[in-house]
Order: structure tokens, then sequence, then C-alpha cells
């Protein structure tokens, strides 16, 4: 009797375990996949502004980083030959992983579309917005994404940065630039071409009032330096394609940009030369009172190789908005180093990357995680749309 009552008790307790046990297997499969991998925002502290003109600069620092040393980027890919971007229907032969040769490509070419060969070792990593110049027309990388080492010739989504040519041109080659906040968010988030045009021809896409200066008491705000009608005259005088390289390298928006730019640059070094344990690994960006952007990367190194373009492109930016003196609090920048709450859009290719948009009211979230060698967020996109 005590035996069978004994074998009831065990099987009972044999019961829950197993019940308990699927339980905790089952939430533990929901927080895993729930969980943000990479860094969460309670790891990443914001220092104060860098501040010049009508551009504010919050350095994001953090006391732990990821290697990030495994990828690759556009630049050292074009740069060493492992990386090339071709137009479809381009002549060519590529080696496959599986060491048989191939035609490259078969079809014509097209605006929004390119062929690129990643030949070296590494995953390359492409950011939304990078500019390679060359082929028929200029063209910007679409939206983050990791291409895996060693792969077939694959099809890359493009937007065009130079409206007026459509011709045989020099090879692609990578124009070291990242196009300014506006420009990319129309590829970013409307993937609309035309928008895209729109955005690289009027110069910004956020609300221009010329007049005041939001919270200045009154003061007028100085005009932009790079407003439309000094870019209708680079376009007529030094631009008739509407390259977008051309437009925003030209003489007199080169002459404003390394002004800028030089003294951002010092005072950032500056304001992050003391830092004791931890490291920069992105910025909030604001123009006058309202914070705009921000960039952050899994790692100090990776934010490094990204960071004298991606400064650039938030200087074209401030140049292209009127000049407003209102500088924006640390609060409302620390806001953008939390998670968004919305809805979600993912994209994701197996084994190599998952793509990630979070939409909470006027913000968007985007996220590139890579999914080898471990799971961990590459690179972290939070914008207050203008549209």
């Amino acid at each position: 009797m005590e035996s069978h009552v004994v074998r009831r008790l065990m099987g009972g307790l044999l019961g829950l375990s197993s019940f308990f046990g699927a339980g905790f297997v089952s939430l533990g499969f929901l927080f895993a996949h729930a969980a943000k991998p990479g860094k969460p925002e309670g790891e990443w502290r914001l220092l104060p502004a860098v501040t010049y003109e009508n551009l504010s600069i919050f350095p994001v620092v953090s006391s732990s980083s990821y290697d990030t040393s495994w990828f690759l980027t556009l630049d050292e890919g074009l740069a060493s030959g492992e990386v090339q971007v071709r137009e479809q229907g381009s002549e060519g032969m590529a080696r496959s992983r599986d060491g048989v040769v191939r035609p490259a490509y078969s079809s014509g070419a097209s605006v929004n579309q390119l062929v690129l060969i990643n030949r070296s070792k590494r995953p390359l990593l492409l950011l939304a917005g990078e500019l390679v110049s060359g082929g028929k027309q200029d063209r910007i990388i679409a939206k983050d994404r990791l291409v895996p080492p060693g792969s077939e010739p694959l099809p890359l989504d493009v937007f065009c940065v130079e409206h007026g040519r459509w011709s045989s041109g020099a090879s692609f080659t990578d124009a070291k630039t990242i196009v300014h906040p506006s420009v990319r968010e129309q590829a970013t988030l409307q993937e609309d071409q035309a928008q895209v045009w729109s955005a690289v021809r009027s110069g910004t896409t956020a609300e221009v009032t010329p007049g005041m200066g939001a919270g200045t008491a009154g003061l007028p705000a100085a005009a932009a330096k790079i407003a439309a009608p000094e870019i209708s005259r680079t376009i007529l005088n030094e631009a008739p394609t509407e390259s977008y390289q051309k437009i925003y390298e030209s003489r007199g928006v080169r002459d404003s940009t390394e002004t800028y730019v030089g003294e951002l640059q010092r005072r950032f070094a500056r304001e992050t030369s003391a830092l004791k344990g931890e490291h920069v690994v992105g910025v909030v960006v604001a123009y006058g009172g309202e914070v705009a952007w921000s960039d952050i990367f899994a790692s100090s190194d990776l934010f490094r190789q990204y960071w004298t373009k991606l400064l650039r492109s938030y200087v074209v930016e401030a140049l292209a908005r009127p000049v407003y003196r209102q500088v924006a609090s640390r609060d409302d920048a620390s806001e953008f180093l939390r998670r968004l709450n919305g809805r979600v859009r993912e994209e994701t290719e197996p084994g190599v990357y998952r793509w990630r948009e979070i939409n909470e009211g006027r913000l968007s979230e985007i996220e590139l995680d890579a999914l080898e060698p471990k799971l961990v967020t590459l690179h972290r996109l939070l914008i207050h749309r203008t549209s």
C-alpha cells in the first residue's frame, strides 16, 4: 500500500516537474526571441552635447564593446577589390562558393537595383545611405544589411542620387559618403525614388520656418546656408546631372562644411578625450532644439570607421536648415536611447542577418542584427521623421 502511494506521489511530482519544465522551456523560448540582442539602452550613457552653430551632437558611450573585427565595411571592401558593385546586365563571371565559375548576371540595368559581389572572407556590412559613384548613375544603399562572405553575385536594392544621367561611366567606387539625414530618411523609411530625388534637390525635408527660432524669445533664425535656391544654382553651374556628390561637394558647400566639420571634430575629441573605462559607440543628433537622429554601433571600432562620413552628413543637414539658436536638452536626447514600442516590420536572411523597423508616433527605429558568429545588434538608427 505504501509502495503504491509512493509511486503515485512520485508520478505526480514528475508530472508537475514536466509541466513546469515545459512551461519554463516555452517561456525561455519566448524571452529568448523577445529579448533585444546586443547592448540594452541601460548600458549606454549620454555625455553633454558638443554644439556648434545649430547642430548639437551628444556622444553615446558604453563600458562594454563587442568584437566587430569580423565584419567588413564597404569602404574597406571596395578599396581592397574584394567587393565589387556593378550594373545589372554587366558582362562578367564570378566564382561561387562551390568553386564553379558562372555568368555574373543576365538581366538589363535597373535604376533601383545593382549587383554586388563579396569575395572576401568576412561578412560585408552595408548602411542605408552609403553612396557608390559610377556606373550609369550614382546610387545609395537602400537599407542596412549584411552580405555573407564568398557569396554569389546578388541583387542590391539602391536609390539613384543622380537624376540627370543614364549613361556608361567608370566602375563603381566608394564615394566615402553617407547622404545627409533628409535623403537617408526618404530612402530608408519612405522607400520612394521620387522622394529621394526631391530631398537631394531641396536640401532638407524638415519643416522650415525661417522667421523665428523655436523657444528663442522672438529672436529670428539665420537663413540656411544650403537652401533650395542655392542648390538650384549649383545644379545649373556645377552639377547638371543633379549628382548628389557634385552638389554637396561643390566649392561653396565644401567651404562651409569643412569649417563646420573641423570645429565639431575638435570639440568632440576634447569632450571624449578624458573617458576612463568607457568608449564612444554612437551619437544622438539635434538641430536647434529638435532631437532628430541617432546612430549607435555595437563597438567603438565600428563607430570610428563611420564617424567621419557620418559627421559630414549631419553637418550638411544642419547647413540646409535655418540656424535656430536653441539647444536641445540632454533629457530630450536621452529619449533616443530607449526602445520604441510599436508596430514591428522584420526581414531575415537565415544565418546572416535580421533587419527590424519599429514605429511609434513620429519616431522610427531601425536595427540590424548579425546572426553569426553570435547574435548582436551591429547598428541602431532612430529617426524623428520629417514626413
